[in-house]
């Protein structure tokens, strides 16, 4: 939400422009990083540390990056438990490919983190209007 200030609430001042940029960067930040785990598997390769090792690296990746894909997916709805996030601060770092698409696949249908941002707003503008109501209504007592 970083991105779009207080626009994601009335959807203007540009918010289909930046949620396009946000989508563009997102994507080219996920493509930059696959291109960099590309160059880091030849040079595995290069280094001929084995077959084992290689498979190892792939898998290890790929697996973190799924993980990291629906913990950040499931981030855009609900509010992540912080001691929970702490533990998995390795994991999500080592996926940063899964969070990356996330974000892009995210930032398809609406600015990452929206929904959720929207729940607590409307919660807290029920909750302000229940708790002020509206003092043009308010009865005086003489």
């Amino acid at each position: 939400m970083r991105f779009f200030g207080t626009t994601w609430v009335e959807h203007d001042a540009g918010y289909t422009a930046r949620r396009a940029g946000v989508a563009a960067g997102a994507l080219t930040a996920t493509i930059a990083s696959c291109l960099i785990l590309r160059f880091a598997y030849e040079g595995l390769r290069i280094a001929e540390v084995g077959g084992l090792v290689s498979l190892l690296m792939v898998v290890m990746f790929a697996v973190c990056s799924a993980l990291t894909f629906g913990h950040t997916w499931g981030a855009f709805t609900t509010r992540p438990d912080p001691s929970r996030q702490a533990s998995l601060r390795g994991l999500l770092a080592v996926g940063f490919v899964g969070a990356l698409t996330a974000y892009f696949l995210r930032s398809l249908k609406e600015a990452p983190g929206e929904s959720l941002h929207r729940q607590e707003y409307e919660a807290a503008r029920t909750q302000h209007t229940r708790r002020t109501g509206n003092p043009a209504k308010k009865q005086r007592r003489p």
